[in-house]
């Protein structure tokens, strides 16, 4: 059995998504809490690892349950429906969802949102198509916030918004985006930026959405750096596509605070292509 998981977290004080020895990481976290419910030693997949501090309204993991998992997620079933003789059965796989914040703790700064039973062929990692990031700056027009601060980068300069969008446009499509990433050995650096724009929400923050098939690491952050560059006037609109085909770092970009960045959503294919798509996406990677 394979269980789909909507999951939400405030990453200030995770070092990140993926499990460290003696650190606080949200995967650690998550799968301790599932090892409480369905004893065992669950290990969860997700759609995107993000770095220490990057906060998520929505990201995606599968769990694979063990026959001994399954046995004990069923089991929870025979008491309730006992107790509500009569009513309407409830859903163990949607209750596992209740069952883990309740392990978690009330105000936990972290959220399972829903559990559901997997379609078939879907991959939380592999399958997904796009992912969504959503980047917050408050400038010297908009001013700071105490009570946002944890989810806001501040930049005390005014920064140029109509400069900044159409900086951000011209860098969609398939490029290789190396200037934008901290390089990993033997990853591609090759992305398909699928939208980057900016806009100020109602209450003046500047809002980045930033979508792809795939991010490489710190690369949405450094975007957004390369932007900020633009708004202030060190670098026009034109030279953030010039340095992505140029190659090689600049000192006018800096990568900017993981407290600003949110993975927002993660897109997957109809339920019919979704394992064509994690088996395609799987063979490039290797292939990569």
């Amino acid at each position: 059995m394979r269980i789909r998981l909507d999951l939400s977290y405030d990453g200030t004080h995770f070092r990140g998504w993926a499990r460290q020895r003696g650190l606080r990481t949200v995967q650690g976290t998550l799968e301790s809490a599932l090892g409480r419910v369905l004893s065992g030693d669950p290990r969860v997949v997700v759609a995107g690892r993000t770095d220490a501090g990057v906060h998520a309204t929505g990201q995606v993991a599968h769990l694979d349950l063990d026959p001994a998992q399954e046995e004990r997620l069923a089991a929870a079933r025979a008491p309730r429906a006992a107790a509500n003789a009569g009513t309407t059965e409830v859903d163990p796989v949607a209750q596992l969802a209740r069952r883990i914040n309740g392990v978690l703790g009330a105000y936990a700064d972290l959220a399972v949102r829903a559990t559901t039973l997997a379609p078939a062929g879907f991959d939380a990692r592999f399958s997904a198509v796009w992912r969504r990031y959503v980047y917050r700056i408050a400038d010297r027009a908009t001013g700071y916030d105490p009570l946002e601060r944890h989810r806001t980068t501040s930049v005390r300069s005014h920064l140029d918004e109509e400069r900044m969008d159409a900086a951000a446009r011209s860098l969609v499509g398939l490029h290789d985006f190396a200037a934008y990433c901290k390089p990993r050995e033997e990853a591609t650096t090759i992305r398909t930026l699928l939208d980057f724009g900016w806009r100020r929400d109602a209450d003046g923050v500047l809002i980045a959405d930033v979508k792809a098939d795939a991010f490489c690491h710190s690369m949405v952050r450094a975007l957004v750096g390369g932007c900020v560059a633009v708004g202030e006037g060190r670098l026009e609109p034109g030279d953030l596509a010039a340095i992505r085909d140029r190659g090689g770092k600049v000192p006018e970009i800096h990568v900017l605070a993981a407290r600003g960045l949110t993975l927002a959503e993660v897109g997957y294919p109809s339920d019919d292509l979704l394992a064509a798509r994690a088996e395609q996406t799987r063979a490039r990677r290797e292939t990569d």
